[in-house]
């Protein structure tokens, strides 16, 4: 037997609905700062590169994680 639920919500109601935070204003903070960051300075890869790590959990792991994430996601059939 094979049951099909469809919830046809916003992610905002979704959110609410999990239970998970509102992190709206926190990425917020971080779009300005990325903003601000990108204005005072031409966007070099060296800075983009050193934005990232930053963001890593663990840093070099962390960026190897994303990466294997995002070209696993570009596989076709994945």
């Amino acid at each position: 037997m094979k049951v099909t639920i469809e919830v046809d919500c916003t992610p905002e109601e979704a959110r609410r609905m999990m239970g998970l935070p509102d992190l709206t204003p926190l990425h917020d903070h971080f779009l300005t700062r990325m903003r601000e960051t990108m204005d005072g300075q031409a966007a070099s890869p060296e800075l983009v590169s050193a934005m990232f790590r930053s963001w890593a959990p663990v840093g070099d792991a962390g960026m190897d994680f994303w990466r294997q994430l995002f070209s696993s996601g570009t596989k076709p059939g994945a």
